[in-house]
């Protein structure tokens, strides 16, 4: 009988994320990001490292085999190593009870640090250096005063997760609170669930608040060498809360390496996080240029530069389209984005529906559910735009997982005597609809859409995507090659173009 090979499957690489909000990082990944680190302090004794938002306890495993193989030749006999190395340099904060006994079990090789099983014997308490202790929130006018979450649906009773996570309301520790550490690194939870408003009032789960930035703004505070973290890239150039946080990051030159994977499947299997994901060293004696790494597939792109371009409020991805957008803002043409209006063009919410029958006073609405007729009296804004020429482009579309993506929906054209809900947006007013099919030749290219996609890494395509683009002639159509040879973009640029964006047929 011909014997099998036995397989021991790391237990780290199995386990099945929380959710997309809290995702377990894979033992691989964690060891891509420690990389970041320089090789020295893995033979430093007095080195420290903190994961405030404890998971699976995958950082602080990988930190301690790294520090048991550095530190041979400092401190030989492997049992006081052990203690060493796990008494005072490593520590972590669980962000759930179940979290920090998973930490404890994957670090200490028991659940109890100071347990009958525990590798070290260093510790005379039950968490050792993982600690966790229940938090919680600070509830002001309906609102956590620390992490913003919704009293409603958080305020739960005694036993349940209200996810009051304690190194963001300032209640860490006091171990933590009183010491200084070289290295912060960990994988905070991305969001919290919130509430909006239905169509009859009721409340009901309407979206979703980011967190994440608040565990990397609350790091930096503690002035470590060097600040490593794995979050969304939502935030480099939307999400909802994060114009401050985005800005604070962008002009921060101690950020030495950004890695990013718009598809985030390619760095957490199976799990989609729309704007994919990416992880950032921060080193605080470093001031200067960052190394941006882009992970796309087979395809991997590092350039050396500052992460806020000239004439730019948000971080450009993709280091090939920096000289495209370059030459595209030299010739300081206005805005695209000035033809676009607002969030309800009309006044009129999603979930209007208008009526099914057109009268003599009604006129036609463009809604989620196709068409129906509204009248004057219930148009609240721009009814003078009713009568015009313009065009419609939906307000959300897919964030791009995939490449070559479309980007945004198709537009199409607004006839006068026509309106439309929130679901679009208008573009224009136009003078005829000539100049309306000219707009929409112009949207439909894979120059126009390239521009939109960096801005655009979530489903919505608000006024603020169209801000890279810039407004051309509309007395004539316009095409993917009068626009290539306007902006002279050289063959390897197009190419580039033409592997991010897909026709729109």
């Amino acid at each position: 009988m011909k014997m099998q090979n036995n397989y021991n499957p790391d237990v780290l690489s199995c386990l099945a994320n929380l959710s997309s909000d809290e995702v377990f990082t894979p033992p691989k990944l964690a060891n891509e990001i420690l990389d970041l680190l320089p090789k020295e302090i893995w033979k430093d004794k007095t080195a420290t490292f903190l994961d405030p938002v404890c998971k699976s306890g995958v950082f602080l495993r990988e930190i301690a085999k790294r520090l048991l193989e550095g530190l041979k030749n400092e401190i030989p006999d492997l049992q006081k190593r052990i203690d060493h190395i796990y008494s005072k340099q490593i520590f972590g904060i669980g962000i759930t009870e179940l979290t920090s006994l998973l930490s404890r079990r994957s670090l200490y090789c028991s659940k109890i640090a100071n347990g009958k099983y525990s590798v070290s014997g260093s510790f005379n308490n039950d968490q050792g250096n993982i600690f966790f202790e229940k938090t919680d929130h600070d509830w002001k006018n309906g609102r956590c005063s620390f992490c913003g979450a919704s009293q409603s649906e958080y305020q739960r009773e005694e036993g349940l997760e209200t996810h009051a996570y304690k190194f963001i309301h300032n209640k860490k520790p006091n171990v933590i609170n009183n010491m200084k550490f070289d290295v912060i690194i960990g994988n905070p939870p991305y969001q919290l669930s919130d509430q909006g408003d239905s169509k009859d009032g009721a409340r009901q789960r309407g979206g979703a608040i980011p967190v994440y930035h608040l565990f990397v703004q609350q790091a930096r505070k503690m002035q470590p060498r060097f600040l490593v973290m794995i979050t969304p890239s939502r935030w480099f150039s939307g999400g909802r809360g994060l114009d401050v946080y985005r800005q604070e990051m962008l002009q921060d030159g101690r950020i030495s390496h950004l890695v990013d994977y718009p598809v985030s499947g390619e760095c957490f299997p199976g799990v989609e996080i729309k704007g994919g994901v990416s992880y950032f060293l921060w080193e605080r004696d470093h001031l200067g240029d960052c190394e941006v790494k882009t992970v796309r597939g087979n395809n991997v792109s590092i350039l050396r530069r500052t992460l806020i371009e000239k004439g730019s409020d948000i971080f450009v991805r993709f280091n090939e389209s920096i000289e495209i957008l370059k030459k595209v803002l030299l010739k300081k043409e206005q805005s695209f984005s000035n033809f676009v209006s607002n969030q309800k063009p009309f006044g009129l919410r999603t979930f209007f529906e208008g009526e099914k029958r057109e009268t003599k006073d009604s006129f036609k609405i463009y809604t989620n559910k196709g068409c129906g007729f509204v009248k004057n009296r219930d148009i609240t804004q721009n009814l003078d735009w009713i009568d015009e020429h313009k065009v419609y482009i939906s307000m959300a579309y897919g964030a791009g997982e995939d490449f070559p993506h479309q980007i945004i929906n198709k537009p199409f054209y607004g006839e006068p005597g026509t309106c439309c809900t929130e679901t679009y947006l208008v573009i224009g007013p136009f003078e005829s609809k000539k100049i309306a099919e000219n707009v929409i030749s112009y949207m439909r290219t894979r120059f126009f859409r390239f521009l939109v996609m960096l801005r655009k890494n979530t489903q919505h395509a608000s006024r603020g995507v169209y801000t890279f683009v810039p407004i051309q002639n509309f007395s004539e159509s316009w095409t993917d090659e009068k626009l290539y040879k306007k902006y002279k973009l050289t063959k390897k640029e197009i190419a580039f173009i033409e592997s991010m964006i897909r026709p729109m047929n």
